[in-house]
């Protein structure tokens, strides 16, 4: 005898079948950031168009529905992420720059509504993770401990849009008393630290370290006035150093292209707090060759990023910006990516977190 179904079995049926097709459209979005450049856009936007299907066919049934009384907030949050995950696929379809920039906002936004909703969803919960945490996801989100502030922290810069100010990341799991190190997070031009947060996010719950994503104080970070963006990221540091207990020793400067311009800008000024640099597409601004930053790059740790396809910075520049930093006594590591364009390597945040400290290594790393 079959049983009988209830509406709301219906309506979770619904919302499970969101749930699974957002975590497809997340998996589809970081695979198409990571790959998007001029060659092979249009394979890259017929991939997703089944994807985006899937997703507005899940959606379609939810937008009108009636909720049962106690779903109202689950599902806002849900179908919130769903639409901003959509909205991204849209995007990413486009050939238009400023629809392609608002496409990765729109991802990073659909992670930030479906973030709350990893324990209810545990299909989700895996996006938010690395494999070797799969098996115990629990674990990353034990019961909180009084008194003990983790999660999400944010701090609005003065401007309206949040400008200057920053998003602090403390993982769920952190006992409160462990001193971990710090990964200072450096978005793009045009970019916000609230969206490049998701870059590192997975990998600092995984893994264990405080993460600090701020946002450029204009559209872009102050590249011919360093100290401009560079003495309130100092702060910003010494703000959560007081507060949690950041490992002074570790402290990792990171950043995408104009990020990645201003880690080694600012990051090898006079008394700046970093210890290590891991720069991705890039350049090595003319200034640093006549503020004393060459010659400050001796014995410092970079770990250089560059694709060998990056139509915004020749490939060549990088090559050029490791052999000053070599001759400069720096201790480099370069990575060129040969499909990389003008993109983010995700894969790459382990092995930069290997090399950064040891200890945060996980046995099922790759090892070349």
């Amino acid at each position: 005898m079959n049983a009988v179904r209830s509406p709301d079995d219906d309506f979770s049926e619904r919302l499970a079948e969101v749930g699974a097709a957002s975590l497809t459209a997340l998996h589809a979005l970081e695979v198409t950031f990571r790959r998007m450049g001029p060659m092979g856009f249009e394979a890259l936007r017929q991939g997703m168009q089944p994807v985006e299907q899937r997703l507005e066919a899940a959606l379609s049934p939810l937008r009108d529905a009636t909720v049962p009384d106690g779903l109202e907030r689950l599902c806002a949050q849900l179908q919130g992420g769903a639409e901003a995950a959509l909205e991204g696929l849209q995007g990413a379809a486009s050939r238009e720059p400023q629809r392609i920039l608002g496409a990765m906002r729109a991802y990073a936004r659909a992670q930030a509504s479906l973030y709350p909703l990893r324990g209810v969803f545990p299909v989700l919960g895996r996006f938010f993770a690395e494999p070797h945490c799969w098996g115990d996801l629990p674990a990353l989100d034990p019961d909180p401990s009084d008194g003990v502030r983790v999660g999400l922290h944010h701090a609005a810069g003065a401007a309206d849009d949040g400008r200057g100010g920053f998003v602090f990341y403390v993982p769920e799991h952190w006992d409160g008393k462990a001193e971990w190190p710090l990964v200072v997070a450096l978005h793009g031009g045009a970019g916000h630290g609230d969206d490049f947060l998701w870059t590192w996010l997975r990998e600092a719950r995984s893994r264990g370290f405080f993460l600090l994503a701020p946002t450029s104080r204009g559209e872009t970070w102050s590249l011919m006035a360093p100290s401009r963006d560079a003495t309130p990221l100092a702060r910003m540091i010494d703000f959560v150093a007081d507060r949690w207990p950041v490992d002074r020793e570790r402290i990792l400067l990171t950043g995408l292209s104009d990020g990645a311009t201003f880690t080694l800008l600012a990051g090898l000024a006079e008394d700046a707090p970093y210890t290590a640099f891991a720069p991705m597409s890039g350049v090595l601004h003319p200034f640093n060759a006549v503020n004393g930053n060459l010659e400050r790059a001796a014995g410092r740790r970079i770990y250089l990023v560059h694709g060998a396809l990056d139509w915004m910075f020749p490939v060549d520049s990088a090559r050029e910006a490791r052999d000053t930093l070599a001759a400069s006594g720096a201790d480099i590591v370069f990575r060129e990516i040969e499909d990389l364009s003008h993109a983010y390597a995700r894969e790459e945040n382990a092995r930069i977190l290997r090399w950064f400290d040891p200890s945060l290594a996980v046995a099922t790393d790759e090892t070349d």
